[in-house]
C-alpha cells in the first residue's frame, strides 16, 4: 500500500469514527501540517493551537473527503493552510499574537530523524517541480500557499488581474500535481 493509499484509507476509517485510525493519521501527517501552520503563522504556540483545530475539523469532516484522484495530503494541507490564514487574520485584526508568554513551557514536538529525511526528499522533489513552472509562477505559488497571501493580495502586489492570478495558480498547481505524481 502506498503512503497515499494508506492516508486515504485512514481518512475513510476516521469518517466512520475509528479512533485508532485517527491516531495513526495524526502520526503520519502532523509534522507536515504543523510545518504548514508554522510557515503561515510564524509563531510556534499559535501554530500548535491551529493544528489541534485542524485535526478537530478532520475528525468532523473526514466524511467529506472523496478519493477522486487528488492527494489526501492536498486536502489536509488545504485545511491546515486555511485555518492558519484565518487565525493570522484574526490575530492581525486584534493587533498581535497570543500565547507568547507560554512559549517556554511548550514541549518540543520537533520531528524525528526519519521524518526529517522524508521531508527533505519531498522538499527536493517539490523544489524540482517548482523549477519547471513558468518564470515567476513558482514565487506566486510560494506566496499564496506557503506565506498565506490571498489571491487578491497577490493580484495587488503583482499588479495583475485577479482572474489572471487565479488561472495562473490553478494551472501551476495542476502542473505541480502532475510533476509530483511521477
Amino acid at each position: 500500500m502506498t503512503p497515499r493509499e494508506e492516508i486515504e484509507a485512514l481518512i475513510g476509517r476516521v469518517a466512520l469514527g475509528d479512533r485508532r485510525a485517527f491516531h495513526r493519521l495524526y502520526d503520519r501527517t502532523s509534522a507536515k501540517l504543523f510545518g504548514v501552520c508554522l510557515r503561515v503563522l510564524q509563531d510556534r504556540a499559535v501554530a500548535e493551537e491551529v493544528l489541534q483545530e485542524v485535526y478537530l475539523r478532520v475528525w468532523d469532516k473526514a466524511g467529506l473527503y472523496r478519493a477522486n484522484g487528488y492527494s489526501p495530503m492536498t486536502w489536509l494541507i488545504t485545511l491546515a493552510r486555511n485555518a492558519s490564514i484565518d487565525r493570522r487574520r484574526k490575530l492581525a485584526s486584534r493587533g498581535g499574537t497570543a500565547g507568547l508568554d507560554q512559549a517556554e513551557a511548550m514541549p518540543d514536538t520537533a520531528p524525528g530523524p526519519s521524518a526529517i529525511l522524508e521531508a527533505g526528499d519531498e522538499a527536493r522533489a517539490l523544489q524540482a517541480c517548482l523549477a519547471e513552472l513558468p518564470e515567476g509562477r513558482a514565487e506566486m505559488v510560494r506566496r499564496v500557499y506557503l506565506d498565506g497571501l490571498s489571491y487578491a493580495e497577490l493580484a495587488a502586489a503583482t499588479q495583475t488581474k485577479l482572474n489572471t492570478v487565479r488561472t495562473w495558480l490553478r494551472r501551476s498547481l495542476m502542473q505541480l500535481r502532475e510533476c509530483l505524481s511521477q
